[in-house]
C-alpha cells in the first residue's frame, strides 16, 4: 500500500482494504512520502486493519525490483531510515506498527541470503525489536529473523505462481502473476486449508504460511482481494491480523 498516489486518490487502495487484515505500507526506499504515507495510514485506521513497514531498495526507477548489489551497512541503514518515518508519522496519528516486510528484490534476495537478511533484522532492530517480521513460509530468512530476537511470520501469496523449491517464480516469467480472481481464491485456500500450493508447472508445493500476501499494484487487485477473502470465509476460515504472534 502507499506505493501509488494515482491509486489513492482514485479509491482503487481502500477499495481493497475491505476484503484485508493488514496493509503494508510503502516508506519512502522503492516507493512513497510522507503524503502517501499519511493517506495509507488514515484509510487503514478507517479499516481497522494492523499496519506494517515496506522498506525495500532506495530504488524508485526499478519500484525496487531489480537486484542490486549495496554494502549490507548501506542496507540495514535504509531500512532503518524507512521503518522508522513511517513509524513517525504513524505514531502522530495514534497508529503502532505491528510488522514489517521487506518488499520486492530486497525480500526475494534475502530468502536465502542470510547476510542481506540480517542486514534487514539490524536495521529494524535499530527502531524497535517489539515488531513481526515477515518473510517467505519456510525460507531461511526467517530462521536469521527469529535468531536476530524477532517474532517471525511465514507468508504465502494468493497472486503469485511458485517455483518447484517452494520459491516464487520471478517475474520475469509471463506467468509469474495469477490475475485470475478465482485461481488466486483457489490458492489461497489451498494453502490454507491443505498447506499446499502449485508451481508454475502444475506441482504440488508444501507452504506453511500464517498471512497471505495480495499485491495492491497487481492489475484488478481488488477483484483479487475480494475473491479470495469470500473464498475463505465461505470455507470457514476466519481473516485477522497477525496481532497474536507466533514464536515457532
Amino acid at each position: 500500500m502507499g506505493e501509488a498516489p494515482g491509486a489513492i486518490a482514485d479509491g482503487t487502495q481502500e477499495a481493497l482494504m475491505c476484503s484485508l487484515s493488514s496493509v503494508n505500507i510503502a516508506c519512502g526506499g522503492h516507493a512513497g512520502d510522507r503524503r502517501t504515507m499519511e493517506a495509507t495510514l488514515e484509510q487503514a485506521k478507517r479499516w481497522n486493519l494492523a499496519v506494517g513497514a515496506h522498506p525495500g531498495y532506495p530504488d524508485r526507477a526499478n519500484f525496487g525490483r531489480l537486484e542490486l548489489d549495496i554494502p549490507l551497512e548501506a542496507i540495514e541503514d535504509s531500512v532503518f531510515e524507512q521503518v522508522r518515518g513511517l513509524a513517525d508519522i504513524a505514531a502522530s496519528q495514534a497508529v503502532r506498527l505491528t510488522h514489517v516486510k521487506p518488499h520486492g528484490a530486497l525480500y526475494n534476495q534475502a530468502v536465502n541470503n542470510r547476510e542481506l537478511a540480517l542486514a534487514i533484522a539490524r536495521g529494524v532492530t535499530r527502531w524497535s525489536n517489539s515488531v513481526t517480521l515477515v518473510g517467505l513460509a519456510g525460507s531461511p530468512m526467517l530462521d536469521v529473523f527469529r535468531e536476530a530476537g524477532f517474532a517471525v511470520v511465514g507468508e504465502a501469496f494468493a497472486d503469485r505462481r511458485y517455483e518447484s523449491d517452494g520459491t516464487l517464480r520471478s517475474r520475469k516469467h509471463p506467468d509469474a502473476l495469477i490475475h485470475d480472481p478465482e485461481e488466486a481464491a483457489r490458492q489461497a485456500l489451498s494453502i490454507v486449508s491443505r498447506g499446499v500450493a502449485l508451481s508454475h508447472d502444475g506441482k504440488e508445493v508444501p507452504v506453511v504460511a500464517q498471512t497471505l500476501c495480495i499485491h495492491g499494484d497487481t492489475p484488478g487487485a481488488p477483484k483479487i482481494a475480494a475473491a479470495v477473502s469470500k473464498n475463505l470465509r465461505q470455507s470457514g476460515i476466519s481473516i485477522r491480523p497477525f496481532r497474536t504472534v507466533w514464536l515457532f
